[in-house]
């Protein structure tokens, strides 16, 4: 099947506040799942940034894997469900947990709660989780509307704890010592 390919970036179709899901209905730029994949795609240019900031080499072919992962979650979300469209599948979420699972396993369990912060891809990695937070409450008001591939949330839910387990990796392997939160007494 041959691609389709874009001859212009521009196409003013959306210069009265509305854009085109997959398949050709229009919609708000402000609904829901507008929303939902404007945060999944804001979540894959942070982790760009971290591909380019992290010094840890598996964790840089990890960010490859999961940048993959949002361009098809990006588009699962723009599809409604009556379109045939790559989906994310069980497998992937999985193997999301298959590497916390690892990282885990490095780092031990965690007594205290950290402030985010590093060196490297770490700090980046932190604000990837957060970002990825947002989106599961976006896909979350999206599900409560229509009905959307739920392994959607469970993927985005599974990478935030990644995103954090691997902060905690780039730091520890870039010999970053944790910041631990202090609470006042």
């Amino acid at each position: 099947m041959a691609k389709k390919r874009l001859t212009r970036i521009y196409t003013r179709t959306g210069d009265k506040g509305e854009t085109s899901l997959i398949g050709g209905k229009r919609v708000s730029k402000t609904s829901a799942r507008v929303e939902a994949y404007g945060d999944v795609d804001e979540l894959n240019s942070v982790l760009g940034i971290v591909r380019a900031e992290a010094q840890d080499i598996e964790i840089k072919e990890i960010i490859t894997e999961i940048q993959n992962d949002l361009f098809i979650i990006g588009a699962d979300l723009a599809s409604p469900n009556e379109i045939q469209v790559h989906r994310i599948s069980k497998e992937k979420i999985k193997e999301l947990e298959g590497m916390i699972d690892k990282f885990f396993q490095e780092l031990g369990p965690l007594k205290e709660f950290i402030l985010p912060s590093g060196r490297g891809g770490g700090p980046y990695l932190h604000l990837a989780r957060t970002v990825s937070r947002r989106a599961e409450r976006r896909i979350v008001r999206v599900m409560e509307e229509e009905k959307v591939n739920e392994n959607v949330l469970a993927y985005i839910n599974r990478l935030s704890d990644l995103l954090f387990m691997m902060a905690r990796i780039e730091n520890k392997r870039g010999n970053f010592e944790e910041t631990y939160v202090r609470f006042n007494k």
